[in-house]
């Protein structure tokens, strides 16, 4: 848990959640805050399993995967190439397109250029390419008076994304099954604060949306979570715009380390489909595999 990612607390808070249940369960457990010297730590407690309960650039992209293939020790959630791929949006539409899955208009550009113009009409979103939890992201306005000014400390290049009107949706696959729809409801945007903040947001699950809807999140989850070659428990984020129905529902992003916080989303579809969440922590270490 932790590293040094920009989301290394939500990373800590995941990881101290897990800890406490999976010990609830019965397992002996070794908290780990990964550093330079993650390999020797690893080394001297020589688990059975790794929880990996690390979020955001060098916990769900690959990096660690490969380091824990490389002393072939066992872990959670998805391997190299999956976590890999899902971490960068951009490539993951491409997988989603392949697949028949619905997605917006996007493109990769330099961060001079989208500081220089607009290089979408309005309303448009610009985020990192390989961050999660909404960190980075700027939305532009439909009346914007020009392009936004983006941090000195964001990528040289970033994502710009046609933005979706209505409402936010997402799905939990757990194996070979989704575990249900949350529809989340804040007074703005779904910042990093609104899905971490106590209050930032309300989560009505399961969601409050036609069957058809519904059916299909689940539907386009688990095809997502297939097609990206993803293992364990993965989350798929979307974009539903009411007035055009079925035509209206998008995906943004598939999740292969989704939060394990109290205000988490997955933990909230597990408990809809009847695991508790130390029972969900439970399947997560006996999924467990090297080689994923």
């Amino acid at each position: 848990m932790g590293g040094r990612s920009a989301e290394r607390d939500v990373s800590l808070s995941s990881g101290r959640g897990c800890a406490d249940a999976l010990m609830s369960e019965g397992f002996d457990v070794v908290e780990i805050d990964a550093g330079p010297d993650l390999v020797s730590q690893l080394q001297a407690a020589a688990p059975d399993v790794v929880f990996n309960a690390l979020h955001g650039r060098w916990g769900e992209d690959g990096c660690v995967q490969g380091v824990l293939e490389w002393l072939g020790l066992p872990y959670t959630h998805s391997g190299v190439l999956a976590s890999a791929l899902a971490m960068d949006k951009e490539r993951t539409k491409a997988v989603y397109r392949s697949a028949g899955l619905p997605v917006v208009l996007s493109k990769v550009a330099a961060r001079s250029e989208i500081t220089a113009r607009h290089v979408l009409p309005p309303p448009y979103v610009v985020k990192p390419v390989n961050e999660g939890s909404s960190v980075g992201v700027y939305l532009v306005h439909e009346a914007s008076n020009g392009p936004p000014r983006i941090a000195d400390d964001m990528p040289d290049h970033l994502m710009v994304e046609a933005f979706v009107p209505g409402r936010e949706l997402t799905a939990t696959v757990m194996g070979t099954q989704a575990l249900g729809v949350t529809d989340i409801l804040t007074d703005g945007w779904y910042d990093y604060d609104a899905k971490y903040q106590t209050g930032g947001s309300r989560h009505v699950c399961p969601a409050q949306i036609p069957p058809e809807i519904y059916a299909a999140c689940e539907d386009y989850a688990l095809r997502a979570h297939t097609v990206l070659g993803c293992r364990g428990v993965t989350r798929t984020d979307f974009r539903w715009d009411e007035s055009k129905g079925l035509d209206g529902l998008v995906l943004l992003e598939t999740n292969t380390q989704p939060g394990m916080t109290p205000t988490s989303l997955s933990p909230e579809q597990a408990a809809l489909a009847g695991y508790s969440f130390g029972a969900l922590c439970r399947w997560m270490v006996e999924d467990a595999s090297c080689g994923r």
